[in-house]
């Protein structure tokens, strides 16, 4: 698969603060998963997504969105490869460091090693996704990315982790 251009990226005025404020207030009620988005170019690179969703089944798409501003947009800008890995209830404490600006985020306690492609692949996941970057899309002042799935495992154990109202928590029985 090769990424096409047939999308017309439009001209978007600068939004009123109110609507900003409207869209933060309202997605902070929509519960998300969590993920680390991971890549290495020059240095190992990733952060923490709640952006992730599955696009398509065929061929295997998934997208998410980073801000072109951040420290880690550089390394994927330029990545041919990005690890995704779906984060479980106990990883809290790794979520918030990939979430940290100026943190090391590979690091220990972070464990980690290099898969496929150069990939850095984050252990204790309760899935990992090795995926080949097919597009790069403008969208304000973030890219949408998307990635096709060419290998990974998602047999972690344990419940996912999720985001809301500002923090991470996990499903209740």
């Amino acid at each position: 698969m090769t990424a096409t251009h047939d999308f017309v990226t439009p001209r978007l005025a600068a939004a009123p603060p109110a609507a900003t404020d409207l869209l933060r207030s309202a997605f902070r009620r929509h519960a998300a998963g969590v993920a680390v988005i991971t890549a290495h170019g020059t240095r190992p690179a990733g952060f923490t997504a709640t952006s992730l969703t599955s696009v398509a089944a065929e061929p295997p798409l998934l997208s998410f969105g980073v801000g072109a501003g951040s420290s880690s947009w550089p390394v994927l800008a330029d990545a041919e490869h990005i690890g995704v890995h779906i984060l479980g209830e106990h990883q809290q404490e790794l979520a918030a460091t990939f979430a940290r600006s100026g943190a090391d985020r590979f690091a220990p306690p972070t464990r980690w090693r290099t898969g496929p492609h150069g990939v850095p692949v984050l252990d204790g996941v309760l899935a990992w996704l090795v995926c080949r970057v097919v597009a790069r899309i403008p969208a304000g002042d973030h890219r949408v990315v998307l990635g096709e799935v060419l290998f990974g495992d998602p047999d972690g154990a344990g419940r996912p982790l999720l985001y809301h109202q500002g923090t991470f928590g996990a499903l209740r029985d």
